[in-house]
């Protein structure tokens, strides 16, 4: 495929992405991102990578939200539980199960159209941290406070605290980002990350910042 039919097929894809978003099909419009943003990266073309940040971060915006706004916490600790029709909610995955289940889970519901916030926690540690983790291309973990007790003296997770652990295993992940790296290597360390944490908003920007930086490098580097 010559340059002139990839730069055709990604804005082709980006098209299709942004009538998606207009119409409020955010599963299409994520979809249809995601294949553009893959493209335009084996291109090189890293202007278009960073056009298309822009619908895949309100794709997934609008997915998070919908899930957010159910109010609904879903704990899930068994495979057994993995059986049940998925609804739109924020999921908890905990011991026994493990990151790859949540990874399984996000894949399904994806495929489904169900929008959910998906949490994985592994044992906590000695100190009481509760330790989240989420698999991709990438693995990222972070260490944070457990939520509050309840009446039963248990930790019982709030919409609140399951945003914030969302939150923090996607600042980690732009922590493990070398800033001093070759910028193209950035954006592939990004790109990656963003794949296993795909619902935190300032890595889409931290992405997008690199990919524009890169777009101004090129021609100096070509």
């Amino acid at each position: 495929m010559s340059k002139s039919d990839r730069k055709h097929k990604v804005d082709a894809l980006m098209e299709q992405a942004s009538e998606a978003l207009a119409q409020g099909k955010y599963f299409d419009a994520e979809r249809l991102s995601v294949q553009a943003l893959a493209a335009a990266e084996q291109a090189g073309d890293y202007e278009r990578m960073a056009r298309i940040v822009l619908p895949l971060q309100e794709a997934r915006r609008q997915k998070r939200l919908a899930a957010i706004d159910t109010g609904k916490i879903i704990r899930m600790s068994e495979e057994r539980d993995l059986e049940n029709k998925v609804q739109s909610a924020c999921y908890l995955i905990e011991p026994m199960l493990v990151a790859a289940h949540g990874r399984d889970l996000r894949l399904r519901t994806n495929e489904e159209q169900v929008p959910v916030l998906i949490v994985v926690r592994e044992p906590h540690t000695q100190a009481g941290a509760w330790p989240i983790c989420m698999i991709g291309p990438k693995t990222v973990r972070a260490r944070i406070a457990p939520p509050p007790k309840g009446k039963d003296g248990q930790p019982h997770p709030t919409i609140e605290w399951m945003v914030a652990a969302s939150e923090a295993l996607g600042d980690e992940a732009i922590a493990m980002v070398d800033p001093d790296a070759d910028v193209t290597d950035r954006v592939k360390q990004l790109h990656e990350l963003l794949s296993t944490c795909p619902e935190h908003e300032k890595l889409h920007q931290a992405l997008e910042e690199a990919c524009r930086e890169a777009a101004r490098l090129a021609p100096a580097t070509r």
